[in-house]
């Protein structure tokens, strides 16, 4: 029963992946990065059932809270950047090392 769960949760991890290196638009990365993010809390929560214990699920609930602040900072850098250059391309963000 659990191989379904993990099944499920390595696609949505390698569609997060290969999302973060196909695109180049800054908020589908992010979109592919919480995607990524939720495949690992799938595999917590199976795991979590699967050994008759509340951690993984209450660790869970600690990795949502820590993904919720960073789409907060996230979408602020994204924000801003979009403010300055009118766009929201990777490249140009790589741009304002220098």
């Amino acid at each position: 029963m659990i191989t379904f769960y993990l099944i499920i949760a390595a696609l949505l991890f390698g569609i997060g992946v290969l999302g973060i290196l196909v695109r180049r638009n800054v908020l589908v990365m992010l979109m592919c990065l919480e995607l990524m993010l939720n495949a690992v809390n799938l595999t917590l929560v199976a795991f979590s059932r699967l050994h008759a214990n509340l951690e993984g699920q209450i660790f869970v609930l600690f990795v949502m809270c820590v993904a919720a602040a960073e789409v907060v900072v996230g979408l602020a850098i994204i924000v801003n950047l979009f403010r300055n250059f009118y766009t929201v391309d990777v490249d140009i963000a790589n741009g304002l090392k220098n």
